[in-house]
């Protein structure tokens, strides 16, 4: 490993480091050091007791709003590293979490360590084959044994086949439309600043046009993330 690939992986580990620090200054840690301590109680080899072991090794606690996140790390066997904290979200990306912080993450990544750029995509297409893990949480999966759990990621061979799914659509289709509506607004702002009334006209109904559409793949997003009545689940409890 050379000079500036250990630079870039100093520098995506800072920058995960301060984001934690940054979420916990700000947040009350009481109830995810609780459910850490919870954690701890359950039987060897479930997934909860995994997750509670791999975050003390680290010294490390549940992260508010990111629960999940720890629940990946230890489901797909990926270490508390700079690189294979970017090989989850390629994963995460092929398994369809269409999400910003897993793009922007990737994309981080992508530009600091191209040296694994054929890794990432290995990983990604490990995503696509796997059964989809985005919405799985502590709370519904804890008490299950991590083996029996990992073995059950694979999809069946014909469910690996391009499949239509109205969802992964409707959330690139969100992402297009945000990325395409934000690009018009910059591209017309310039124009909204002149004293000619056709540079007024001409950039005015683009970049309103282009507020739209950010707001309305905004929107498309909020109502994909709100679960089905039939999605949520009543979070377990620990008997001490």
């Amino acid at each position: 490993m050379n000079i500036l690939q250990k630079i870039a992986r100093k520098i995506i580990k800072q920058s995960f480091d301060l984001s934690v620090s940054t979420i916990e200054f700000f947040s009350k840690m009481e109830p995810y050091e609780q459910k850490v301590s919870e954690l701890r109680n359950l039987e060897k080899g479930t997934l909860g007791k995994e997750i509670a072991e791999c975050l003390d090794k680290h010294n490390l606690t549940l992260i508010p709003k990111y629960e999940s996140h720890d629940l990946k790390h230890v489901l797909l066997n990926y270490q508390m590293t700079a690189e294979d904290e970017i090989r989850m979200q390629a994963f995460m990306v092929g398994n369809g979490n269409y999400s910003i912080p897993s793009f922007a993450i990737l994309i981080f990544g992508a530009i600091l360590l191209p040296d694994l750029w054929r890794t990432f995509y290995s990983d990604f297409k490990k995503g696509k084959k796997s059964i989809g893990i985005s919405e799985w949480s502590i709370e519904k999966y804890a008490t299950r044994n991590l083996t029996e759990l990992r073995a059950e990621l694979l999809k069946p061979e014909f469910e690996q086949k391009t499949i239509f799914d109205m969802k992964r659509v409707t959330k690139f289709g969100a992402f297009a439309s945000i990325t395409a509506g934000i690009f018009g607004m910059i591209f017309c702002l310039p124009f909204l600043f002149s004293s000619n009334m056709a540079d007024l006209v001409g950039a005015g109904f683009p970049f309103v046009g282009g507020a739209i559409l950010a707001v309305g793949g905004l929107l498309a997003l909020s109502n994909l993330s709100r679960p089905n009545k039939s999605q949520q689940v009543t979070p377990y409890k620990i008997n001490c």
